[in-house]
């Protein structure tokens, strides 16, 4: 499926980018129709039920229930436990709070905070070790989209510089796999706009 990336900055509160999601947050994807369908987690169950029959083996949620329990449940662990314990605290100091206006939260970054997201993302890599060890990929046998959230997690930290996969192997190669996929190299040819990526983040040989 053909999409168009648009840059959003959230954080500008535009009146036409709350229509289509009144909390404000990415992602946001608007079908051909106009249906502005918000959040990660909604977007998997949209293109699940919209385009899942046709794609028979290669559906992304799985059709056994136990199968797909499992799939929301990481897309959930990624989404909220993963963003709040780490992505929040680095994309807030290291990002935002350079754009921010001052009044509006925009500040120095704060190092308390930079610490303890990296000490919480070596318990995350851990899990992913945990999970890529006992299976094919981290729901199950078959790839699914919990590998897609959480990659695209990972991916932003990594972009930042600060997932330390030498910590754990399993983590790593579970991660390249997803990078050196077709669909996913896009995303690793993004950048931001003063904010260079790490040396290795579109490195398929990190």
């Amino acid at each position: 499926m053909a999409t168009d990336l648009i840059e959003e900055r959230p954080w500008e509160r535009r009146e036409a980018f709350l229509h289509l999601n009144p909390a404000g947050v990415l992602p946001v994807l608007v079908d051909a129709t106009g249906l502005a369908i918000p959040g990660a987690a909604l977007i998997c169950e949209y293109l699940d039920e919209t385009y899942g029959d046709a794609l028979g083996e290669q559906r992304l949620l799985p059709r056994d229930p136990r199968a797909r329990v499992e799939t929301r449940r990481l897309i959930e662990w990624f989404g909220i436990k993963f963003h709040a314990e780490v992505g929040e605290y680095l994309i807030t100091e290291k990002i935002l709070k350079r754009f921010v206006p001052v009044g509006e939260g925009g500040s120095s970054p704060d190092t308390v905070a930079i610490r303890a997201a990296k000490s919480n993302v070596r318990y995350h890599l851990r899990y992913v070790g945990y999970l890529a060890r006992r299976r094919n990929w981290l729901a199950g046998d078959r790839l699914s989209y919990a590998d897609f959230i959480a990659a695209a997690h990972l991916s932003v930290i990594d972009y930042l510089g600060d997932v330390p996969w030498e910590e754990d192997s399993a983590a790593k190669e579970w991660y390249a796999r997803l990078k050196s996929r077709p669909s996913f190299r896009p995303l690793l040819a993004e950048t931001m706009r003063g904010t260079p990526p790490s040396a290795s983040y579109a490195d398929l040989d990190f």
